[in-house]
This record gives structure tokens, C-alpha cells and sequence, in this order.
């Protein structure tokens, strides 16, 4: 005798407590990403808005400004690397655990221009113990990547939230 599976209540797989479980971690990643937020005067100087968090991922968005160009009049390596790095630490602080770069690298691909709307993606690819990996993709406007940029975290004491 087979049983179709599509038969069967989804209750007895903890499906239910699946979707309770994701809709906490993802109260908590955007509870951490507002607090982390208040005291981020570096990426609020430079413009960036965060367009997504969840649980080990954050997008963040930054528009080229003139000011942020250099001498081949495209945007500054350090400013791209500052939006990644952004994105990273809104992605590894997600968990309510205070969370800091242990080291990180930058790929540069294409240059941007001044007005263009950068958008930084984070994605947790490893998290254990108190280390983390995370790729960061910086694409233009058009789709294209400008950068890929790898960061790895360390959790340090205390919490994100009350800190």
C-alpha cells in the first residue's frame, strides 16, 4: 500500500512549528537591524538604506554621489567596499548576537557612476561556533556586478539588541 505524501497533514512534519520558528528569527534579524541602525552613523552619512534583512542576509542600496567619485571620475573602491561591508554586518548580526568582521576581501568587476543606485546583497554561506562566511554581491543598476566581496565574522559578548 502507498500513501500519496500530498495526503498527509503537514502538521505531523512540523511544518507549522517550522513557519512560527522563521517568522520569530525574522522579527528578530529586522529588531536587530533597527537597532543596529540608530548607532550606524557611517552608513547613514553615506546614504545607504537597508531594502532587506532576515536571518544571515541583508540588501543594502547606496546612490553614487559626486562627491564619492575619484580621479577617473567613477566611484571610489573604499565607498563600494564600505556598502558590502554594510550589508555584511547587517547579515551576521541578524541573530541578536554581536557579531564583527574577522576579515574580509574585495573583488572589484566594473566601475559605477556618479547618480547610479549600488545595491549590496549579503548571504550567510557558513555559520558555526562563533565564525561566519559571507558573500557579498555589489551590482549597478543595470544588473551587472561591480564586486564581489567575501567576509568572515567573529561573535564577540553580548547581545545586537540593548547594547
Amino acid at each position: 500500500m502507498s500513501i500519496d505524501p500530498r495526503s498527509l497533514d503537514p502538521r505531523a512534519f512540523g511544518a507549522v512549528e517550522t513557519v512560527v520558528d522563521d517568522d520569530k528569527a525574522q522579527t528578530l534579524a529586522e529588531d536587530c537591524a533597527r537597532a543596529m541602525w540608530k548607532g550606524d552613523a557611517a552608513s547613514q552619512a553615506l546614504g545607504m538604506r537597508i531594502d532587506e534583512v532576515g536571518p544571515g542576509r541583508a540588501v543594502l542600496v547606496m546612490t553614487v554621489r559626486p562627491d564619492m567619485l575619484n580621479g577617473h571620475q567613477t566611484c571610489h573602491g573604499g565607498f563600494i567596499f564600505a556598502l558590502a561591508d554594510s550589508a555584511f554586518a547587517f547579515a551576521c548580526n541578524s541573530y541578536d548576537r554581536a557579531t564583527v568582521a574577522a576579515g574580509c576581501s574585495i573583488e572589484y568587476l566594473a566601475p559605477a557612476r556618479a547618480g547610479e543606485l549600488l545595491r549590496a546583497e549579503a548571504v550567510e554561506r557558513s555559520r558555526s561556533g562563533r565564525t561566519g562566511v559571507y558573500d557579498i554581491t555589489v551590482s549597478g543598476e543595470d544588473g551587472r556586478s561591480v564586486a564581489l566581496f567575501r567576509g568572515k565574522s567573529h561573535e564577540i559578548k553580548g547581545p545586537v539588541i540593548g547594547a
